[in-house]
Formats: C-alpha cells, structure tokens, sequence
C-alpha cells in the first residue's frame, strides 16, 4: 500500500489537440488549479484488485482512516502484510499503537529509494497515464470521481502484476550502467 500525494484538480485553458499525421497530441500549458487530493491505494497481489480512497490530506490520521478502511475490506479470516516506504505517517504513534492491537496486521518497510519494489507504484503509473495526466478537472470532487471510477473499471477486470525481468537480466543492466558511469562492474 502507499500514498499518491497532491494529484492536483487541473482544468486545461483549451482542450487538448489530438495527434495527427508528424505531430504528438498537444496540451496547453496554461491551467486554473482548484486544489488537491492524496489518493490512498493497497493493492492485493494475489488478485490485482485495488482498495482506494481519496483523502483531502496525508497525515497518521488519513493514514488511520484507511487501515480501518482496510480492515473493513478483507475478510478478518485473513493476515494482512502492507508493504509501505519508511514515510513518518506509517512510523506514527497512534498508527503504531493501532497496528498493535491487531495481530494480523504485518509491515514490511521498503528499503529507503526502494519503492519501486512496491507494486502498488506500478498501479499508480497505470491512473496517472489512463485517468489522471491527460484529464481536465473543475474541482477535486471531479477529480476523485474520475479516480474512484477508474478504480471501479480496474477492479472490474484486475489481474496480479507479472514481473516478467529475471534477476539475471536485472542485474546485467546494473553492471552495463555502472560500466559507463564509473568504469567498474560494481
């Protein structure tokens, strides 16, 4: 699970020009914002789907409000382990006290520049290309609309990630980058 903080409501100046024949879709560089979100998500990898809220800010009491909206959704016959970054609001201790009086409740901390790790990142990539990026929006309350039925779509047809790199792979392109950058193979 993890935040998408300050998804901001942009209404575009003009509407956007499609591509056509030798040149990309066009978007106008002026916009009125009318404020901002922060897009809650925990993604189940073993089935793809997508909890979601929207929340008007990122505090441990946001943070709060959606483990409770967590546990509300998965059925109580079930361990739930959230993988998050090392954000302060998943330190807190009123989150730490919560957690603790829920035994089924797990944390895994990703390491530090290790979100990418966490699949729910390529699920965020996924809303801000298909609904966020390109959208004009009059209002935060479009804006999550526009969020909360994209989640209903997805949820719709989900299906678990796939890493599809090896390790090998993987680490081959690590020793070609620190090749060029530094000479060395490490």
């Amino acid at each position: 699970m993890d935040e998408k903080s300050q998804i901001q409501a942009l209404e575009r100046t003009q509407p956007m020009m499609p591509m056509g024949l030798g040149y990309v879709e066009g978007v106008t560089h002026d916009y009125v914002r009318h404020g901002t979100t922060t897009l809650f998500a925990a993604l189940d990898v073993a089935t793809g789907e997508v909890l979601a809220q929207c929340k008007r800010r990122h505090r441990h009491q946001e943070f709060l409000a959606f483990l409770r909206h967590i546990d509300d959704n998965v059925p109580k016959s079930l361990d739930v382990h959230l993988v998050v970054d090392n954000y302060a609001t998943h330190k807190h201790a009123k989150v730490k006290a919560w957690l603790a009086r829920r035994p089924r409740y797990t944390l895994h901390y990703t390491p530090t520049y290790a979100s990418w790790i966490n699949q729910v990142e390529r699920w965020f990539g996924l809303i801000t290309q298909q609904a966020i990026r390109r959208g004009s929006f009059s209002s935060v309350k479009e804006l999550t609309h526009k969020i909360n039925a994209f989640v209903e779509r997805y949820n719709a047809q989900a299906s678990p990630f796939v890493w599809v790199a090896t390790a090998e792979s993987i680490l081959a392109k690590i020793e070609r980058l620190c090749s060029v950058i530094s000479g060395t193979q490490h």
